[in-house]
């Protein structure tokens, strides 16, 4: 019980996420549009407009997904698999962290070879 509670925290904070960011979208996007459209523009000026349109789509988007079933159901599995995930410890990670920095530095190395020899076999067949 406390699990499924817990899990549908995590989905009503995900829902009111996606909310704000469609709100911020979309007053990016009237932003964007009021800038390059003089129309836009003379309508984005007034502060119902401006403010809210992007407050309206914010929050329709929360509703639409916070009523949609299947949207919850999706959020709750997803949750759910995320909770099985086994995260690597520091010690690993870190360890992983240096083994990737180490091939890249590899990896350099050997670029910078091939770069200088192909270079050097180009400037011998050039001239």
């Amino acid at each position: 019980m406390d699990d499924s509670k817990d899990n549908q925290s995590i989905v009503n904070a995900a829902l009111v996420a996606c909310g704000f960011i469609a709100y911020f979208v979309a007053s990016t996007l009237f932003e964007t549009l009021a800038s390059a459209f003089g129309p836009v523009a003379r309508v984005y000026s007034q502060d119902a407009i401006k403010h809210g349109i992007p407050v309206a789509i914010g929050f329709g988007t929360f509703l639409i997904l916070f009523l949609s079933a299947k949207v919850h159901l999706f959020l709750d599995e997803a949750v759910v698999e995320l909770r099985k995930v086994v995260w690597p410890s520091r010690k690993d990670t870190t360890a992983m962290t240096i083994v990737c920095c180490v091939m890249v530095v590899l990896a350099g190395i050997a670029f910078g070879i091939f770069d200088f020899v192909a270079s050097q076999l180009i400037k011998f067949f050039v001239n």
